[in-house]
Formats: structure tokens, sequence, C-alpha cells
């Protein structure tokens, strides 16, 4: 459902006058607020790892905490115009429409790092407890909050259409923040009253354990998810620029709602996999079906006339853009596998307490995308976002080769226990 929000405001901005630059800087925007939010990304994995009693309750959420006010410090100066005009015109080389809608966009979405991990901090709780329902009920609220300013700001205002993105996606996230910890009351009750065994690490976790836990975690994000800033950066210097930097926001919410799947079953793997393992068959055998029904989908829309009812009818795109959009789309079809793929990798990672490979793997893939992306734009005529498309597919293989071996480490020791 969370994916369904990127095809939805790229649908409203297209309608709104100046699709193109819009489109362009909310597509900006929301990679540098992603990147901004990376370190919290992975909170709710350690939620729903380490949170056992009141005690490791308490110290990860003054951990989360802390580390909220220090993004939101870092959103504060990203946006200091001295600061966002060096980032967005002298190093990526955004045209000046593009940058002045980006910065504004920015502006409105300062909320959105501190608020993002302040809901999967008790998101982590919710699975941990079973409670994955009332997840998808907050899912539920943020969406229909920004369906709803969305809807509103369209209707009853002139508001740009990167400032109405922007808007909607900030009110949902805080809205949903709330909701999560409201439904989340029952399960920080139970965890709170909870003993742990005497077995357990978690009765000896403390700041330095948890730091120690969690910086590959966060470098894990933080690498990642530079990718996107990066991409933009030379989207900037490819073939028909201001084209590609419209499409790609709207070819990557589309492949999204098709990854979504893959990225939550990590913590659903995480959660039922077992303490050594045992379960791993089981969770095998559902990732396959997974990965496949969704790449599947994904090439249902890319290789059939359903691309032009997506992109043109549903999307609003006209059709140049279009044009744009379809060749991507069909190189994405293998990423929502390779995701199902990854979530499964780094869940058995995360659960044998072995989380330094995910930030390896993670690198290579950025690497290997950055390497493929250098070559296609300087010596290939590739559009763009096309090039773009083959260096994710590329960076995201080579990610989920690496981790193979420490996988079967971490099984096999499970194993011999």
């Amino acid at each position: 459902m969370m994916a369904l929000e990127g095809p939805f405001l790229a649908a409203v901005i297209a309608r709104l006058p100046d699709p193109k630059f819009n489109l362009a800087a909310y597509g900006v925007a929301f990679a540098f607020a992603i990147l901004i939010e990376s370190p919290v990304i992975m909170i709710m994995s350690a939620s729903t790892a380490l949170v056992e009693d009141d005690s490791s309750f308490r110290r990860l959420r003054n951990f989360t905490y802390t580390l909220n006010a220090a993004i939101t410090a870092l959103m504060l100066l990203v946006v200091l115009p001295p600061v966002f005009d060096f980032i967005a015109r002298d190093l990526i080389g955004l045209p000046d429409e593009v940058a002045r809608l980006t910065h504004g966009a920015l502006l409105i979405m300062i909320p959105w790092p501190a608020a993002i991990g302040y809901r999967r901090f008790f998101q982590g709780l919710l699975i941990r407890d079973g409670s994955t329902r009332l997840v998808a009920y907050g899912t539920v609220v943020r969406l229909s909050t920004m369906t709803a300013s969305a809807l509103v700001l369209y209707r009853f205002t002139s508001i740009t259409g990167a400032y109405l993105g922007a808007t909607a996606l900030s009110a949902g996230v805080c809205i949903e923040a709330l909701a999560a910890r409201l439904m989340a009351r029952g399960a920080l009750g139970r965890v709170r009253g909870a003993q742990p065994p005497e077995s357990s690490e978690v009765h000896l976790l403390d700041y330095r354990r948890i730091l120690r836990f969690y910086t590959p975690l966060a470098m894990t994000s933080l690498i990642g998810l530079a990718v996107q800033p990066m991409v933009t950066f030379f989207m900037g210097r490819a073939r028909y620029p201001v084209e590609s930097l419209a499409v790609l926001p709207v070819v990557g919410s589309l492949s999204f709602v098709f990854r979504a799947m893959g990225l939550s079953y990590q913590e659903v793997a995480i959660a039922l996999l077992g303490k050594k393992h045992e379960h791993i068959n089981e969770l095998g055998r559902f990732a396959l079906i997974l990965g496949l029904a969704s790449s599947a989908g994904l090439a249902l829309i890319g290789f059939t006339p359903l691309a032009g009812v997506w992109f043109e009818t549903i999307s609003g795109l006209s059709h140049e853009l279009t044009a744009f959009a379809i060749t991507p789309t069909r190189i994405l079809a293998p990423l929502p596998a390779l995701s199902v793929l990854l979530s499964f990798q780094r869940a058995i990672l995360v659960q044998g307490r072995s989380t330094h490979p995910i930030t390896v793997a993670t690198a290579i893939e950025v690497t290997g995308i950055l390497i493929v992306l250098m070559i296609l734009i300087q010596w290939s005529s590739l559009v763009g976002v096309t090039a773009a498309a083959i260096a994710f597919v590329a960076g995201r293989a080579s990610g989920n080769t690496y981790l193979w071996p420490p996988c079967l480490r971490v099984l096999g020791a499970s194993r011999s226990d």
C-alpha cells in the first residue's frame, strides 16, 4: 500500500501546470529526503530483533530519538540556501527552475526523516508482537491522509506540483507516526512486562552493543539510498536530462509497487526464521514464489499495452514522456525478484547477528551501479533513464551474489549449535 503513494502523487503532479519541471523537482527532493532519512530506515529491523524487555526497549528508544535529532539537524543544514545551492547547482547541475522548486519542496519535508524513524521503531514492536495487521492499518492512515491532502490542495489551491507532493508526503508520514505509537500500546505493555530468557543476549544490551549492531545496518541504508542522489547527478549530464529527471520518479514508483513486497519481507523473515533458522525452508519457498510473482507483475505492464494505460492514462504523462518511460520499465522487470532475494538474505544475517556483510554487499551494489552508469553515459548513446535502469539491475545482482557465502556460513553455524 505504501508503494501506491508514488504513482498517485506523480499522477496528480502530471496534471498540474509545468509537469516536466515539477516532476523532476519532486523526484530530486524525494531523493534528498530519502538520503537524509537513510540512517533510520533499519530501525524497524533493530526493533524487531532486539527489543525483548523494558530495559532493551528504553535503550533502543533513546538511541532512536538521538538518531532522529541528528538527521533533523542535517535536514536543516541542507536547506540553508548556500549549502543547497552548492549541492543542487554546482554539484548536481540542476536547471535553475528545477533547483528552485526542489528547495521549496525540501523545506516542506523537514519533518519527514524524524517521523520515519519514530514510526519505524514502533512498527518494529508491532511486528515482533505478531500484530502485523496494525502496521497495515497504519499504512491505510498514511495513504488516506496523503490522498486527502493532495486532493484538497489540487482542488482548492493553486499550489505548484512539487510543493503539493511534498506537503502530502509530510502530512501522511507524520499522521502515520502518531497512529503507530497509539496502536503499539498493547505491544509495548507486553514487552515492558516481559522477562527475557537467561540465555538471551538482550539482557546484556547497552548502547555500545546497540551501536555495534546498528552501525552496519545504518551504513547499509546510507550507502544504498545514496545511489538515488548520485543517479540524479548523472541524469543532469546524460542525454535528455530534464526528460530523464521527469520520468525517473514515475518509473521508480511503478517499480517500487512491485519491489515493496520484497522490502516488507525482510522484517517478516526476521520475525519468523527462528533462533536457529529452523524455518528457513518454508520461508525460502515463499520468497521464491513472491519474487517470481512480483517480477512477473512489473513485466506484464512493461511488455504489454498496459504500459500506455499506466503511463498516459493513469500517471498522466504526455506521449513524449511515456516513450521515455517504457524501455527502462522493461529493463527493471527482474528487480522485484532480486529485491525479495536481498530481503531474505539480509534477514538470515540479521537473525544470525552478522550485519557487516550486509554493508559490504550494499557498497558493492552501489559501486556496480555507479560504474555501469558512468560507462553507459560516457560511451553509449542511451537516454539517461535507460542507462540508470540497466545500472540498477546490474548493481543489485552483484550485491545478491556477494551475500550467498555469508548466508551459508550463518546457516551452517546455526545448524552446528
